[in-house]
């Protein structure tokens, strides 16, 4: 812990947001915030990403649509492939459902499965084509092959024996 706040102190946008989360999982919502503005301020998507759960739920602020939903942009932008998908989510409750699929398919050509499953309901009623979802599969396995390796195997492996 005494590195992790070194890692703070030197603006170290990671190191926040894991601080921010373990204070978050202590209940303490307000630190959490805190750590996790600061991370996103500094570019960290993870942090955007968790912030705007925070405004969702309401822990340690307001509950807050336009809060979270911009959260949820600034981590997309980024590149964020699950804020991707609950912007589409968030466009498919209100009744968006043209701009909730432009969501799952990026979110897809970035390898989130649950925007496949949702292009999935939006094929079978019809919005998109059979070409549009078989292209947004084979990006999607495309995206998934390309985060496979022998190293990162290994290492989620490993990390799986030491949680």
């Amino acid at each position: 812990d005494k590195q992790r706040m070194k890692r703070i102190e030197a603006n170290d946008p990671v190191a926040m947001r894991y601080k921010g989360i373990e204070q978050y999982r202590k209940g303490d919502y307000r630190s959490a915030f805190g750590y996790l503005m600061k991370a996103a301020e500094l570019g960290e998507l993870e942090a955007q990403y968790s912030l705007a759960g925070m405004y969702r739920k309401g822990h340690g602020v307001e509950k807050d649509e336009g809060m979270e939903t911009y959260h949820l942009e600034e981590a997309a932008i980024g590149g964020h492939p699950f804020a991707r998908h609950n912007l589409g989510v968030h466009e498919w409750n209100n009744d968006n459902e043209e701009r909730a699929v432009k969501h799952w398919i990026i979110a897809a050509t970035q390898g989130d499965d649950g925007s496949i499953k949702a292009l999935m309901l939006a094929f079978r009623r019809g919005l998109i084509s059979k070409e549009e979802f078989a292209a947004a599969l084979r990006a999607n396995q495309a995206a998934v092959d390309a985060t496979k390796s022998p190293q990162r195997e290994a290492a989620e492996e490993f990390y799986r024996n030491a949680v």
